[in-house]
C-alpha cells in the first residue's frame, strides 16, 4: 500500500498532550488509512470507505 500522497489528520478526540493520537488519511483512492501518530513510519491499517463509515457511525451511536 503506497501512502506517499496520504494527507494525515489527527482525530478530533486526540488531546494536545502528545499522548494517544490516531491519524487518518481519507484522500487516497478506495481506502481510508489509519495510523498511530507516535509512529508515523510504522504500519497503517487500511479500510474501504464503506467500512470506515460504518465504524464511525457505530462509534457515534456508541454501539461498539
Amino acid at each position: 500500500m503506497d501512502l506517499t500522497d496520504a494527507r494525515w489528520f489527527k482525530s478530533s478526540r486526540s488531546g494536545g498532550n502528545g499522548g494517544d493520537c490516531v491519524e487518518v488519511a481519507t484522500n487516497l483512492p478506495g481506502i481510508v488509512a489509519v495510523r498511530d501518530s507516535k509512529n508515523p513510519n510504522g504500519p497503517a491499517l487500511a479500510f474501504t470507505p464503506e467500512v470506515w463509515a460504518d465504524f464511525i457511525t457505530s462509534v457515534k451511536a456508541d454501539t461498539i
